[in-house]
């Protein structure tokens, strides 16, 4: 007994620590069966059980081909970049049954761009077999069907808008919707329209609601001075809930003074924004309208709010100006920021060879100007402006001093080549011409006008640094009739024009709904 007792003591130790093992009811290998997972092996378990069986292995997905939209059933549409985490949690959302396991991996898998097919690798845990936790990694096909959202089956229907800003100005010209239109690429303030059409006047931009119209009409505040007017019109009616549907017009007119007008501002309003001169210039367009007097460099503001209480038009404007060749130009020591105040002798270039009269004046070019240069200028001796407010101003001795002769404005480069090749460009909105499409006589003034635009680009520092200018690469081949002339030019090398620095220009990747316009 002594002997036999210590020998069942080890028997029993050992038996404890090996524990019970019993056979796999399919493959017969052996497994722990104090464990919870049954009379099977993982590897049985893992071959016949599918704990995927529920998720679907092929599924749909729209796309919207006109905005790169995708739609998030039901009405939802996002926008995600090709393999993105926003795309990768929109495909997993389309899977049915699975929030039933538990995703710990998900990642894109290589397909053609064009097959309009969307590979997803997912790997999935979930507990079977009395908590025996298994791992699966499967495949799943997208297929990419096209559909038009709703935003882009308004844009292409007529009557769908909910609010329009009706943009007009009362000049001849469009040289400030040149302005605003380059100022709306820049901040993308276009981007919520669903069409930008050119009217008579004017433009008309169209948004599918309110509020969006109401954003755009806060950035045309922020950048020139305006007046709104609101109306609405009643389109349907519910007698039973009292619900309305509203169409929303906004009518902004831009203040009809441009940049280098020259203006006659009323006495009372003169005398109120720092008594400056009642004939001065405008040399500067933003959230108010910025006056000049070149003759004292002193500056003045109207804001909007002021020049719409009692309006007035401009005297004269840019087709107006005339040009004059400097005789001579001496410094008075005066300067003002980047104007120097001097006296300058000019003549008209028309009269050079058929007269000798000179006129002398006082400008704010005084750093510009040499013997010798153009300059561009209005004509007061001899000019019927027919304006009640200028015939107050020569009658009034408020100020002490005659109008002058001249009112000199810029300097004008004679020998800068029409239509030259630069090597920059403004990209220009998509319009809708509708019925208006111009003429050829409109057509060429059009031209001109942007041409004058572009030389105000080249020539105005501050001007440039508002806008986005871009690198132009593409070659432009000069037309027939003017190639002689612009190789001639090119080799003789006359050509006095401001010019713009690479470095000022951004690199051109955006196409998207902006049409280029090349600055031939």
């Amino acid at each position: 007994m002594d002997i036999d007792e210590p020998m069942g003591m080890a028997s029993l130790a050992g038996t404890a620590r090996t524990g019970a093992t019993i056979l796999c009811c399919n493959c017969g290998s052996p497994i722990d069966g104090t464990s919870s997972a049954g009379a099977m092996c993982y590897d049985c378990i893992k071959s016949t059980v599918d704990i995927s069986a529920s998720i679907p292995r092929e599924s749909h997905i729209q796309f919207c081909k006109d905005c790169d939209r995708w739609l998030a059933p039901p009405q939802t549409w996002v926008t995600a970049a090709p393999e993105s985490r926003e795309l990768l949690s929109l495909c997993l959302k389309r899977l049915r049954n699975i929030t039933k396991v538990r995703v710990t991996d998900a990642h894109f898998i290589w397909t053609e761009p064009h097959s309009r097919r969307i590979k997803v690798r997912i790997t999935v845990q979930d507990s079977v077999a009395d908590g025996v936790l298994m791992q699966q990694s499967f495949e799943v096909v997208y297929i990419v069907g096209t559909q038009q959202c709703k935003d882009c089956a308004k844009s292409y229907t007529a009557n769908v808008w909910r609010a329009s800003v009706q943009v007009r100005q009362k000049v001849t010209h469009k040289r400030t919707f040149l302005l605003l239109e380059q100022l709306i690429l820049k901040h993308q303030a276009h981007r919520d329209t669903i069409n930008i059409k050119e009217e008579k006047g004017g433009i008309d931009f169209y948004f599918a609601h309110r509020n969006q119209a109401e954003a755009f009409l806060s950035f045309l505040k922020s950048v020139v001075p305006v007046f709104v007017k609101e109306s609405r019109q009643l389109i349907s009616q519910d007698n039973h809930t009292g619900d309305k549907q509203y169409k929303f017009n906004y009518s902004v007119e831009l203040v009809p003074i441009c940049r280098d007008d020259l203006v006659a501002l009323p006495l009372k309003l003169a005398r109120s924004i720092g008594n400056i001169s009642p004939l001065v210039l405008c040399h500067r367009i933003g959230t108010s309208v910025n006056l000049l007097d070149p003759l004292t460099l002193q500056t003045a503001e109207i804001s909007s709010d002021i020049y719409w209480r009692a309006p007035f038009a401009p005297l004269a404007g840019t087709p107006d100006l005339v040009e004059f060749i400097v005789l001579d130009c001496e410094p008075t020591g005066e300067r003002k920021g980047k104007w120097m105040l001097s006296e300058v002798q000019v003549a008209r270039a028309s009269d050079l060879g058929v007269n000798d009269k000179s006129y002398w004046t006082k400008s704010h070019l005084g750093n510009l100007l040499h013997p010798g240069d153009s300059v561009l200028g209005y004509m007061m001796t001899g000019s019927n402006y027919n304006s009640s407010l200028l015939d107050s101003i020569e009658d009034s001795k408020a100020h002490g001093q005659r109008i002058p002769d001249v009112m000199l404005v810029k300097k004008h480069h004679p020998n800068r080549r029409r239509n030259r090749k630069r090597h920059w460009k403004l990209k220009r909105m998509a319009k809708d011409e509708g019925d208006l499409l111009p003429k050829a006589a409109d057509q060429a003034r059009m031209d001109a006008e942007y041409e004058a635009f572009l030389r105000d680009v080249e020539e105005d520092e501050e001007l440039r640094a508002a806008l986005a200018l871009y690198k132009n690469t593409k070659k432009n081949k000069p037309q027939d009739a003017d190639a002689m002339s612009i190789a001639e030019t090119e080799m003789t090398g006359v050509d006095d024009g401001p010019k713009i620095d690479m470095d000022e220009l951004l690199d051109d990747f955006d196409e998207l709904d902006i049409q280029d316009n090349q600055a031939a």
